[in-house]
């Protein structure tokens, strides 16, 4: 029943009727009880520390009592699904990463819809970095796609399998007309080990799994797919500065909530995540260990940022018949 037809129904009803109906629709007798954050992935990797980051402040900063809820397999789809059949009441909540709007296009009987997800916020963003191994002769990304047209199919390239990377370097192949010899892996762990031993040749990671191998030197900095250079890596130019076409491409992490859940609610809790991420003590963190931007966009930015993305990139991943495997 919508809020237009409870209202018309109740007038004439009496003046009493009106302050029940205020507290229906506010926040101010929510939470109630324990609050649960779904993690679609294992603990490891980004999205597991973020999620926990944010719940300790949230706690220090409330007294909530909030769990995260480990919820891994199928890329994110069974952690999502789990959120999507919650009930919309304010008590879960789904924290998630960038490879969760590709599923629909990749898996397309999810046990879910999109609609069934309401986009409460962007937390941050981080752009992809690539790497070579340090005996391959690359210093840009550039050389090891002028390497490939030279030597096509011969140029490895290790990429997450069903992930915007994977999307990304399909797209790169067909619009710089070269033959990249692409490698899927199930995980960051595999992916990262292959590329520290030399098996790829190349790989694209998200900044934030990528910088310990940099910094240390044991993997070099090739290329970022951001619009811009990143603080993390003010020297190694974007794929648009080395005219490689293609589009610039970001991790990030974001919040769901199952779709219904009252706005006053949804605007609390965002407000609450907003105080946590931009405490000074978790945004230091999230700059230093993640390699952030903070965004806390709003639900409307960050709807409107899921339509076009998904719209970008479903039609590469169409075009290529891209799967997700």
């Amino acid at each position: 029943m919508t809020m237009l037809y409870r209202r018309s129904a109740l007038i004439g009803a009496g003046a009493f009727v009106v302050p029940t109906l205020a507290r229906s629709q506010s926040a101010t007798d929510w939470p109630k009880g324990q609050i649960k954050i779904i993690v679609p992935f294992p603990p490891g990797g980004s999205t597991d520390p973020v999620a926990r980051i944010i719940q300790a402040k949230m706690v220090e900063n409330t007294g909530w009592n909030i769990i995260i809820d480990n919820k891994p397999g199928g890329t994110g789809a069974v952690g999502s699904a789990i959120a999507a059949k919650s009930a919309p009441d304010g008590q879960t909540w789904m924290l998630t990463f960038d490879s969760h709007i590709l599923n629909p296009a990749f898996a397309p009987n999810l046990p879910y819809k999109d609609s069934d997800l309401f986009n409460v916020m962007q937390i941050g963003r981080t752009p992809q970095a690539i790497m070579a191994h340090p005996d391959r002769p690359y210093q840009t990304f550039a050389d090891a796609v002028a390497d490939a047209k030279k030597r096509p199919g011969k140029v490895n390239v290790g990429v997450l399998g069903a992930s915007q990377a994977l999307v990304l370097m399909t797209l790169i192949k067909k619009e710089n007309d070269v033959d990249l010899n692409l490698i899927p892996y199930k995980g960051g762990g595999p992916l990262n080990q292959d590329i520290l031993a030399g098996v790829t040749d190349v790989a694209i990671g998200s900044l934030t799994s990528s910088s310990p191998h940099i910094v240390s030197k044991k993997v070099r900095a090739i290329g970022v797919t951001g619009e811009n250079r990143t603080p993390a890596l003010p020297d190694t130019p974007t794929l648009i500065e080395q005219g490689v076409k293609g589009f610039p491409s970001y991790s990030w992490w974001g919040v769901y909530a199952p779709a219904g859940t009252p706005r006053p609610i949804v605007d609390r809790m965002h407000a609450e995540i907003t105080k946590a991420v931009r405490s000074p003590d978790v945004t230091q963190k999230f700059v230093e260990v993640f390699n952030m931007e903070i965004l806390t966009s709003s639900p409307e930015q960050f709807a409107a940022y899921q339509k076009s993305e998904q719209e970008r990139w479903f039609k590469v991943i169409k075009d290529n018949d891209i799967k997700g495997d």
